[in-house]
């Protein structure tokens, strides 16, 4: 089996604590119409169904607007947490042969 070394576990928590002050930096994300497009069909949002329609009858795609997703504040700090707890556990680790 594979073991997570020392290394390893300092990388995800750098890469989480980064991913967390991204989040904290970022107050919202707009989406791309194809990316709400797609969004839209997951979810079953009747936009979705309807721009189906209407693209079967005419044969053209209507523009969607554009979904915005807000994250909400705790998750930023809370992935900030996480990371560091990761980063301090690395440090902890006995350093490889």
């Amino acid at each position: 089996m594979l073991d997570i070394t020392r290394n390893q576990w300092f990388a995800a928590g750098v890469v989480i604590v980064l991913l967390g002050v991204q989040f904290r930096m970022v107050e919202s994300y707009e989406l791309t119409p194809d990316a709400t497009r797609i969004l839209a069909r997951q979810t079953g949002h009747p936009v979705a169904s309807l721009n189906d329609t209407i693209e079967s009858l005419t044969g053209r795609t209507q523009p969607m607007p554009r979904a915005t997703l807000r994250p909400p504040e705790w998750l930023g700090w809370s992935l900030i947490s996480l990371g560091s707890v990761l980063i301090l556990h690395a440090m902890a680790m006995k350093k490889p042969d």
